[in-house]
């Protein structure tokens, strides 16, 4: 986060402290002044001990913006009296790693043989050649490597880097945290008295972002002296900053209460109490998009199987939608929310996802037996892979009774369990006759043992 705490000691000013931006200003320049990220930087936590350790190594910073992972990384090389590099993925480029390089091996061989820390600003735009550059030096500790994305790094960044560093992922800052930050610009006298009602709506908009905060009340503070105020109320907030804080903003506590309304009313089959908590949130500026989403969601979690339809019919809710605009396109939302609430419902699919999810990451990992194999060479032929499959297709009925899917030793787990409405009523009876098959397929086997 790039503010210190409220409780800390100000810093010495310089001689024109108005003129550096709020942000720079409230910077924290000990790791005890950072607000928010205390599941890493508290007492005893993996950040915390790397700082008391003396001992800098690389990581990878993963988090939304303006949660502090420039801050953190500066912080760091301050704390290890290191040579700071800033590099931008957006701007820079391989040119600007080669001088990293000499810049860190010049610390490195003079006199103070310094440590480097090289930090890469949203290292998820260099591409894999660019990413690959940084291994060499890296593994040969000619400096530290520290990036920050916003983006999940198993996907954006090479498993080559992501295997040498560590991955910390930072969070947004809670409602607490942001007040602490308003507080302490108030502290820096950066900021006129202001109602807490207006608080409570910059900290809603600010969306967990604190350079998003600071901003805003930089903003507002150079707008209320203009108009010389003497404090900042949510009316006047509300004039300056514009309709989209009339009721809510995306991140606040009012808008995820809301949308947890909504998703219980489809849940309890209320279509009226569906249709009014949609129909709040779309007045309350929520983006449409976000709210087909969220149906899409509810299809798939609360109804499931019960009604395949209902699946259907809130992805052409959200291709209606895109086709149409607003306000034509809402009514498409509608019509999918009271679709949704009347149908029957089932989570059997929802509840055998976590089920199987939370098994495979308990179980070991157990070999494929040798039938379900692919034999696609004569080597793997011979091996006998694929030897003994059944095509279900040339069998009676097109299932292969008594044939086994699941690995060797495995016992049937039983993670889907049909309810007792809608079309799972059908699959349920399925499930019995299959299950039947199998168990008359297996009894001359029996028999003979």
């Amino acid at each position: 986060m790039a503010a210190r705490s409220a409780s800390a000691p100000s810093h010495a000013h310089n001689a024109h402290p108005a003129h550096r931006p709020l942000a720079e200003r409230l910077r924290p320049r000990r790791l005890s002044e950072v607000i928010g990220q205390q599941h890493v930087l508290g007492p005893g936590m993996p950040l915390r001990l790397a700082f008391e350790s003396g001992r800098p190594h690389s990581c990878i910073l993963w988090g939304p913006p303006g949660v502090g992972k420039t801050t953190i990384a500066r912080l760091m090389a301050d704390a290890f009296d290191a040579q700071f590099i800033s590099i931008s993925a957006v701007l820079g480029g391989v040119k600007d790693i080669r001088e990293a390089v000499e810049r860190a091996e010049a610390a490195r061989d003079g006199l103070m043989q310094q440590r480097t820390i090289v930090f890469v600003d949203e290292v998820h735009r260099f591409n894999k050649s660019q990413q690959d550059a940084f291994l060499p030096h890296v593994e040969s500790g000619l400096f530290t490597f520290i990036g920050a994305t916003t983006e999940n790094p198993s996907f954006e960044v090479n498993s080559a880097l992501l295997s040498r560093a560590a991955v910390y992922v930072l969070q947004p800052l809670s409602e607490q945290d942001l007040k602490q930050i308003v507080a302490l610009a108030q502290s820096e006298q950066a900021l006129q008295a202001i109602e807490k009602g207006a608080i409570e709506r910059l900290v809603a908009y600010a969306d967990g972002d604190a350079r998003r905060l600071l901003n805003t009340l930089e903003t507002l503070a150079m707008a209320a002296a203009q108009e010389k105020l003497t404090e900042i109320t949510d009316a006047w907030l509300l004039k300056v900053l514009g309709e989209r804080m009339r009721r809510y903003d995306k991140g606040g506590e009012q808008f995820y209460d809301t949308i947890s309304a909504l998703h219980k009313s489809v849940r309890g089959s209320d279509p009226d109490a569906a249709l009014y908590w949609l129909v709040r949130m779309l007045d309350g500026g929520a983006d449409p998009r976000y709210m087909a989403r969220r149906l899409v969601r509810m299809a798939s979690e609360d109804i499931g199987l019960a009604d395949p339809r209902a699946l259907r019919l809130a992805l052409d809710c959200a291709e209606v939608y895109e086709r149409l605009g607003s306000p034509e396109g809402e009514l498409a939302l509608a019509e999918c929310v009271v679709y949704l609430a009347v149908a029957p419902k089932s989570n059997a699919v929802y509840k055998a996802y976590n089920a199987a999810r939370a098994y495979v990451k308990q179980d070991s990992t157990r070999p494929v037996p040798m039938h379900l194999r692919n034999a696609p060479t004569q080597l793997m032929k011979q091996l006998d892979y694929g030897k003994g499959y059944r095509y279900a297709h040339d069998e009676e009925g097109g299932f292969a009774a008594g044939e086994r899917y699941l690995p060797d030793g495995m016992a049937e787990p039983g993670f889907y369990q049909p309810v007792e409405r809608g079309l799972e009523i059908k699959i349920a009876q399925k499930l019995r006759d299959l299950r039947a098959r199998n168990a008359a397929a297996a009894t001359p086997d029996a028999d003979n043992t």
